[in-house]
């Protein structure tokens, strides 16, 4: 799928797939951390524990491979701190690469700035922590876009879970408070002046009582909470 440059880390081989030829006109972008212990779902963890906190995140990345794998788009996944060759995300099939920027909003502005200098007309990002999500959402959002200059997907705690545009917006990235409740409405603030659809409204995984009483969280919880 075009030209790989790899680079070397300390531990293994791991590559950045820096120059490719687009197989099609939609890109979907997956942001992810690496899984780490003590790193992922902090606000959880305090309900939970690290190590349940860890299992849920793994959890909700192979939910997010199950979701994606099958779309008929291009599918880059960022990581957050380093690329890992032979991990659940195939090389055949995702596109890896890294996040680059000072915060979240800079983050994301580079990778949908990239994705549209490579050719792109659609380009959507979700995170990789929402079972709330499927794949039928992210089509639905991709078939928005045929209507709409943009596509957002509410979260229920003020932020939200899927961001999809059609050109590259770059106040949608900046004065934001991210990780706060105030994102959503500063966003649908910047999309006045265009058109944009709302999807229906997700629950992220954010807090023990985001999964409290949620079957396929229990086998990761700790005994007490069980």
């Amino acid at each position: 799928m075009g030209l790989l440059s790899k680079k070397d880390t300390k531990e293994t081989k791991d590559f950045e797939s820096e120059f490719y030829f687009p197989t099609s006109e939609q890109t979907v972008l997956i942001f992810t951390r690496n899984p780490e212990l003590g790193k992922v779902k902090t606000r959880l963890a305090a309900g939970v524990g690290d190590e349940a906190a860890l299992a849920i995140y793994k959890f909700l990345l192979e939910h997010t491979v199950s979701i994606t794998k099958d779309l008929s788009a291009d599918k880059h996944v960022f990581y957050s701190e380093k690329i890992r060759s032979e991990d659940l995300w195939n090389e055949s099939n995702y596109i890896k690469k890294l996040q680059y920027g000072v915060d979240l909003g800079a983050r994301m502005h580079k990778a949908f700035e990239d994705s549209f200098k490579a050719g792109y007309k659609k380009v959507i990002i979700i995170g990789s922590d929402m079972y709330d999500l499927s794949q039928k959402d992210i089509e639905l959002a991709f078939s928005e876009l045929d209507h709409h200059d943009f596509v957002v997907g509410p979260a229920q705690d003020g932020g939200y879970y899927l961001l999809g545009m059609t050109f590259l917006l770059p106040q949608l990235f900046q004065n934001k408070e991210w990780g706060t409740e105030t994102v959503l409405e500063d966003t649908l603030k910047d999309l006045r002046s265009h058109s944009f659809k709302l999807l229906e409204v997700r629950n992220d995984v954010d807090y023990y009582e985001d999964i409290k009483g949620i079957d396929a969280f229990i086998p990761f919880l700790p005994n007490h909470l069980k």
